[in-house]
């Protein structure tokens, strides 16, 4: 098992272009402080480093256990 992302929603979306939107969308996350977990794979890299602005995001090393885990 590899390690999971925590990935946080920081800003609005409001003014950002679609594409943006789209990619924050797809990340799961639904409002500002919304926060959704990962698995540490290329292409979820890709999506938040074309928000990194936007977001925040955690390493959660291998084998600690989450609460509230979404991203499965």
């Amino acid at each position: 098992m590899s390690s999971r992302l925590k990935v946080t929603l920081k800003k609005g979306l409001v003014g950002r272009p679609e594409d943006q939107r789209g990619t924050v969308r797809a990340l799961g996350l639904k409002r500002i402080g919304h926060t959704v977990v990962k698995d540490d794979r290329s292409e979820i890299r890709g999506m938040i480093f074309k928000v990194k602005h936007l977001v925040s995001v955690e390493e959660i090393p291998e084998g600690k256990a989450v609460s509230g885990d979404e991203g499965k």
